[in-house]
Parts: structure tokens; C-alpha cells; sequence
């Protein structure tokens, strides 16, 4: 951007006829007074002397002065207009501004103007976030960011306070909370409060969004983490929980978490016994084999526990009006299901049920009762977490391969639009069709095509042998697949062979959908290279329970992936039936389960963390993303 000199006289001018316009401006405004009194000079001394306070007082202050003495006065307006909710006045001003400091850069006498840009951006940004304009105002303190870094200047607390409630509003919680770690280490006013509202967002957080902050290296993140996972992971334990509070108070002796540390320690709860649990299911009809895997996954948590019956109860052939009286007579304590949506929202229409319930499908519109919570398995969720992750890797131009299909169609849509809130940039998203015209839409995803009738042009023209390779476009770094394991085994070595040999290798990633884990036991050289993400239940990983997983592929070798998904989802549900309640308490509470790691947000939705998966030649092995 060219940038001008002003004259001084030039500077002057422009400095009084602004302060002069927000004057008469402020002039304007519709003030009730009971007396009028008369304006003397000893009441313009008296306030003359008095420290100026208001917008008004350094505006007041700067008429008369030259532009070198007026402008940090005026800057010091704008930002106490903004801070007296006057946003639109505030960013008016500091517009006008602006084009005052414009100067020829580099000169030592510019460190003041300097300053004084940085904190028009920063005023810029707390009146466009103010006014919910959240881009424009991250613009701003993107701007403001650049400026410190090209003129190695240092943050102010306000551009961190800023950032992390612009990143908070556009709903980037691992940049809101290294904002907020960041202020709270600049903060020389930080109280015990402070600490407990950082606790609150980052105890919020997913497992896969706790990495990705771990990554970001934030000032004592080490000390975080660790509470955090002693408090996932044992939360719903107040013996052991303690027992872990003190080792980490032990460790983590200067950490300013100390604050908090008692107020975490519980007692033991008392917590209502479960002794029946009615489990609704659809047993018998077309979707008969759904229901029994979710059965056995229950019934392998089980384990004749002789402290709990488990009451099957097929929704196939249930009439849900007669439920109050069924749940009285058998003192049901707790229930887990139904599975299927039209089975879900039919319970959900039983106003009188007041049994907790565990839903093992999200409804579409009702909102849950505090009673009723719901595990999600969207799959959209794991597009979210896929998109959030593969935009910090530094991809600049990836392209979604998605199938036409109704669920592929929306995970493609969710990952497009989370990518676009982390990067601003929207990817390009090809749809492919099943069959031979699979192939043709990936060549032409990649500009294959025209290479191809490049070379054809060619040949024509020149009349001699040439020895030609396509070459595919050169914009794509990054390719994120969404289809079946069918569909994946075709379109992953064909995308392989249409990379030209003198180009740089384009990483494929896919959801869930593209990995079979009956694919896993045969030929996968095809898929060498491949990353996606899965449920610990269908990848050899650290959560997966392998001893349940070695015995499951026994009994069912050839059961199809979304059985086994099901049949996970089974598992975990009989643990989650006595831990919700912990969960509800203590929203800091997770279950490392066979689905993922389970979290409950405010709208009593169990969602997602999920692992990630790499084909290498013959194996399939976990790595680490997030």
C-alpha cells in the first residue's frame, strides 16, 4: 500500500476539524437539567485545571495543539469513547485518525506514532466486536499483531482480553483460551477470580481441542494440562481425584492454579443407586441387528453384575403411552435408548417419564430435560474436530472429495464450514458420483484432464515422438475424502498415480467412513498413506479395550463396521449410566470410552474426541494429530 506524507499544516487542519465535528457531535446529544447556570471564567478555570476524565476532556484538551501534540489526545478519546459504549463515535474517530499517523516508517522518532496505531486497532476492534462485526474486529487485531511483530513491539493486555472475546464469538475456543492464558500472565491486577473463570474455559474443552492448546505453548500450560487430566480422567472419584490434586499441588508448586486447588477438592457424593436399568431397543424387524449388537456391547459391560438388572424392552413391538407403568412396576432407576430417531422421538413425547435417560440418538428439534441426555454420533462432529486439526498443519488450498450421498454431503458441508471459520478461506468442494464417472470428476478435481488434451494438442502439432507425463494442478496441498471403504480403495491409488512425478506428494486424509476395519485384515498397500479419524473401538490404540476387541472378531468375524460401531456405542452406555450423574456436576468429568473420549456440553449432548488412524503398507497404525 503506497503510503503518504501529510504536510504538518495539512496534519493541523485536518486534527481541528475532526475534534471540531465530534465536538459538535457530542454537542448535539439531549441533555435534562432542572437550572440553568450561567457560564462564567472562574467555572471554565476550575474545569480547565481539573484532570481530564471523559472523551470530551482530551478532546477539549486537544484543540488548538498541532497534530503531533493533538493525536495521542484524540487516541485517548476514541478509546474512552469505546469504553463508554459510544462504539460507532469511538470507530469514526479513530478512522479519522488514522490517515494522520500515515508517515514514512522506520525513523526512531516513529516508536510514539507507532504506539498510537497500535491502539486505534485495538479501539477498532473492541467497538466492531462490541457492535458483533467479529471478523472485522479480528481483522483489526490481526493488523495490530503484524504491527508488533515488524516493529518488535510488545502485546498490551487489551489486545489479548480483545482476542480472545473475538475468538470466543466466532466459536474458536482454543484461541479464545491462549488469548486468555496470555492476558492473564500481563494482567498485574489478576485475582483468584481470574484464575477460577480460566478453570471454567479451559475445563470446557475437548480432548482433541486440550492438544491443540497444548500445541499452541501458552504461558503455564504444562500445570493446566496435567489438572486437566487428573481431572478428566478421575473427576468423578473424589477419593482419587484428591489423592491426584495433591500430587499435582506437590509438582506444580508456583503454578496460579494453586487458587483454585481446594475449592476442586470434593467429597464423597451421594449419589442415587441404580439397580434397574430398562434398556429400549428395536429387537425384532429390519433393524433387529442394530439392536442386538447394541444389546451385546451392554451385556459385555455387564458382566452379570449382580448389582444391577438390565430390563430389554423391544421398541418394535412398545407402546410407549404404557411406559410410566411399566417403568413403576419394575422401579426402573435409569434408562438407556431408544436407538432409532422416529423411536426417540416418541419418547421424548411421554411428558410424564421423569426416569434419567440415556438417548443413544440426538433428536432433531426437542430440547432435553435435565433428566435426559443424548450420545452423539454425528458424523458431523468428527468433521468439525478433522477440519479444526488439518487447518493448524498449515494447509493453505484443500479440496473435499465428496460422494453424493445424503451423509456424505453434510460432513463434506460441516468441514467446509469449519474450515472457513479457522482459515477465513473457504475450501473447493467436488461432489464424485458412484461408478466409471468416479474417476473422470477426480481427474478433473485435479486438472488432469486438461493436461492430458494439452499433451493430446501437442502431439498433434509436433510431428515427432515425445516423451510426456500430465501434470496435475499445482494450487492443492491438502485432500479430505469423504466416502465408503469401497469407494476410498478405488479413489486412493488412482489419486496416487495422477500426482505427476516431478510434484510434490498431496496428503489424503478421510472421516471414519473411508476406513473398514474388515479392510484392515486384507491387501491395504492401496490405502498406503491414508490418515483418518475413528472411534478407539476400530483401531488398535491405546484406549481400545484389545482383550473385548481379540474376543468381539471371534464371535462376529465378518459383523460390518457400523455393527461394530453400534456395538461400542453398547459398550460405553452402561458405564456412562452411572457416570452422567458425576458428569452433570462436574462438567470437568469425562469417559474414556470405546467410542472416544465422551464430553457433556451445556446442552446435554455427549460428543467426541476421536483418534487418528495411518495406513503403512500392511498395517494400520494410531498417530498422533490433535
Amino acid at each position: 500500500m503506497k503510503r503518504y506524507k501529510f504536510p504538518q499544516q495539512c496534519k493541523s487542519a485536518l486534527a481541528a476539524t475532526i475534534i471540531s465535528l465530534l465536538l459538535a457531535s457530542c454537542a448535539g446529544q439531549k441533555t435534562v437539567s432542572t437550572t440553568k447556570k450561567p457560564t462564567t471564567a472562574v467555572s471554565s478555570v476550575s474545569q480547565t485545571d481539573k484532570a481530564p476524565q471523559s472523551a470530551r476532556d482530551y478532546l477539549d484538551l486537544a484543540k488548538g495543539l498541532d497534530a503531533a501534540e493533538a493525536i495521542p489526545l484524540m487516541v485517548t478519546a476514541a478509546e474512552l469513547l469505546s469504553g463508554e459504549a459510544q462504539h460507532r463515535k469511538a470507530l469514526w474517530l479513530a478512522n479519522q485518525i488514522s490517515p494522520l499517523l500515515v508517515t514514512t516508517a522506520g525513523s526512531l522518532t516513529d516508536t510514539g506514532k507507532l504506539k498510537d496505531q497500535y491502539r486505534l486497532f485495538i479501539t477498532k476492534a473492541t467497538s466492531l466486536q462490541a457492535l458483533a462485526y467479529h471478523q472485522l474486529a479480528l481483522e483489526q487485531l490481526t493488523l495490530a499483531d503484524s504491527l508488533t511483530k515488524e516493529h518488535q513491539l510488545h502485546h498490551q493486555l487489551a489486545y489479548y482480553r480483545q482476542l480472545a472475546k473475538v475468538q470466543q464469538s466466532r466459536e474458536l475456543a482454543v484461541d479464545a483460551a491462549d488469548a486468555a492464558l496470555r492476558a492473564f500472565v500481563i494482567d498485574d491486577f489478576a485475582s483468584n477470580d481470574d484464575v477460577f473463570a480460566l478453570w471454567q474455559s479451559l475445563s470446557d474443552l475437548s480432548q482433541w481441542q486440550l492438544k491443540q492448546l497444548e500445541q499452541l505453548n501458552p504461558p503455564y500450560i504444562k500445570g493446566w494440562q496435567q489438572l486437566l487430566s487428573f481431572a478428566f480422567q478421575f473427576g468423578d472419584n473424589p477419593p482419587q481425584f484428591n489423592r491426584y490434586l495433591s500430587q499435582w499441588q506437590r509438582k506444580f508448586s508456583e503454578h496460579p492454579a494453586l487458587a483454585i486447588i481446594d475449592s476442586l477438592k470434593t467429597a464423597e457424593r451421594d449419589s442415587k443407586t441404580i439397580e434397574n436399568i430398562a434398556v429400549l431397543l428395536p429387537l425384532s424387524g429390519k433393524q433387529a441387528a442394530a439392536g442386538n449388537a447394541a444389546q451385546q456391547g451392554l451385556l459385555a459391560a455387564y458382566q452379570n453384575n449382580d448389582a444391577v438388572s438390565l430390563h430389554f424392552i423391544d421398541t418394535n413391538t412398545l407402546d410407549m403411552s404404557a411406559l410410566v407403568l411399566t417403568f413403576n412396576e419394575q422401579t426402573i432407576d435409569f434408562v438407556i435408548g431408544p436407538l432409532l430417531k422416529p423411536h426417540v422421538q416418541a419418547y421424548l413425547a411421554q411428558e410424564e417419564l421423569q426416569v434419567p435417560t440415556l438417548l443413544l440418538n440426538v433428536p432433531d428439534e426437542q430440547v432435553l430435560k435435565p433428566h435426559q441426555v443424548a450420545l452423539s454420533m454425528r458424523p458431523e462432529d468428527e468433521a468439525i474436530q478433522a477440519a479444526s486439526s488439518l487447518s493448524r498443519r498449515n494447509y493453505q488450498f484443500p479440496v473435499v472429495l465428496s460422494h453424493q450421498d445424503k451423509v456424505s454431503t453434510r460432513i463434506a458441508r460441516a468441514f467446509a464450514d469449519q474450515w472457513l471459520k479457522m482459515t477465513g478461506n473457504s475450501p473447493e468442494v467436488v461432489p464424485f458420483e458412484q461408478g466409471k464417472r468416479m474417476q473422470t470428476d477426480l481427474t478433473a478435481s485435479l486438472d488432469v484432464g486438461l493436461s492430458k488434451s494439452r499433451i493430446k494438442d501437442l502431439k498433434r502439432r509436433v510431428k515427432q515422438t515425445l516423451k510426456t507425463e500430465t501434470r496435475n494442478r499445482r494450487d492443492v496441498d491438502m485432500i479430505y475424502l469423504v466416502g465408503s471403504p469401497k469407494q476410498t480403495k478405488l479413489l486412493k491409488p488412482y489419486i496416487d498415480v495422477n500426482i505427476s512425478p516431478f510434484a510434490e506428494v498431496i496428503p489424503v486424509f478421510a472421516s471414519s467412513r473411508s476406513h473398514s476395519a474388515l479392510n484392515d485384515r486384507s491387501d491395504t498397500r492401496d490405502l498406503t498413506g491414508l490418515t483418518f479419524s475413528e472411534m478407539p473401538w476400530l483401531l488398535e490404540s491405546k484406549q481400545q479395550n484389545k482383550q473385548l476387541a481379540q474376543m468381539s472378531q471371534q464371535l462376529w468375524p465378518q459383523r460390518s463396521d457400523g455393527l461394530q460401531r453400534i456395538f461400542a456405542m453398547g459398550y460405553d452406555s452402561f458405564a456412562l449410566a452411572t457416570k452422567i450423574a458425576a458428569m452433570q456436576a462436574n462438567p470437568f468429568v469425562r469417559h474414556f470410552g470405546q467410542t472416544g473420549v465422551l464430553k457433556l456440553n451445556g446442552n446435554n449432548i455427549l460428543t467426541r474426541s476421536l483418534i487418528w488412524g495411518r495406513y503403512r503398507k500392511d498395517k494400520v497404525q494410531e498417530i498422533a494429530m490433535d
